[in-house]
């Protein structure tokens, strides 16, 4: 049986944030593009890729709702997590200059986060299927008017200057990155360093049944970070959950909280236990 290649899959175009992540965290990997989260989470199912790196969720728009569809019909698992901060960069063609502009495009999302520096410069949004997408579309019809909202990455790949770094209204919009892989990979815990375990659930039919199963997170003190609802499969009798805790299931106190929850469920999982993302302890995002 050949080796698994040395592949990182990922949803989007050349150049997206999803591609950046890749770079940063996994420099000696392959990044492969793909049209569709489900592509990308194929490739390591079928074994065309090690890993993927799938966002889970942004501080400003919120969770990326397929993903929770797609995370309980897949068997992989999640090894780790990565926190990239987006920073739109301004693009326009070689040789450009700000003052030539009439026009930007990018996605919805980016355009409106960087609203207010398009009004600054008096310039015309317009509402393109991705960030990455947008520099690509200049780069084939290069125009000194138009413009391009995308990374830093993108500009290298597609030959673009940077006229504007930082060109978002707000700092600090980040997003979460899951990285997935076929093998579970649960790390050896060490006392010095935090983890994140995620799990699965659909509570049974039962009267306060969500409030009893995660009562044994509260009393034997595991922090929860993140409870999110998700439909499955249609079904309205019993609700499913993904849920991240502050922990390890070899933690004494994190056993006696799992078989509680495990008392409470008609099924669990656990979907990957990993570090916790440095980007945790100097910040508060999701975590309010």
């Amino acid at each position: 049986m050949s080796a698994t290649p040395n592949i990182i899959a990922f949803q989007g175009v050349e150049g997206a944030y999803s591609h950046l992540s890749c770079r940063r965290v996994f420099p000696e990997m392959e990044a492969f593009a793909c049209e569709t989260f489900v592509e990308a989470m194929l490739m390591v199912d079928q074994g065309k890729s090690k890993l993927a790196m799938i966002p889970l969720e942004n501080s400003t728009a919120g969770r990326v709702e397929e993903i929770y569809r797609l995370m309980p019909k897949s068997q992989l698992h999640i090894i780790g997590e990565h926190f990239e901060p987006v920073n739109h960069c301004l693009l326009g063609v070689k040789g450009g200059s700000i003052e030539q502009l009439k026009t930007v495009s990018s996605h919805p999302q980016a355009l409106a986060q960087c609203d207010g520096h398009i009004k600054q410069l008096n310039i015309e949004p317009i509402a393109g299927f991705d960030t990455a997408g947008s520099a690509f579309e200049l780069a084939q019809n290069p125009d000194p008017s138009h413009a391009a909202i995308a990374s830093s990455l993108a500009a290298e790949l597609y030959h673009l200057d940077i006229l504007q770094d930082n060109f978002q209204d707000i700092t600090g919009n980040t997003t979460r990155f899951l990285i997935l892989s076929r093998e579970q990979g649960i790390p050896e815990r060490k006392a010095d360093t935090a983890y994140i375990t995620s799990l699965m659930f659909t509570v049974r039919n039962i009267p306060a049944a969500l409030y009893k199963a995660l009562g044994g997170f509260a009393t034997n003190g595991i922090n929860m970070v993140k409870l999110e609802s998700y439909i499955r499969n249609g079904l309205t009798k019993g609700a499913s959950f993904h849920l991240d805790v502050e922990g390890h299931p070899d933690d004494r106190m994190m056993q006696y909280a799992l078989q509680e929850l495990a008392f409470f469920t008609k099924e669990m999982r656990n979907l990957g236990t990993y570090e916790a993302h440095n980007f945790r302890t100097q910040n508060q995002f999701l975590q309010e």
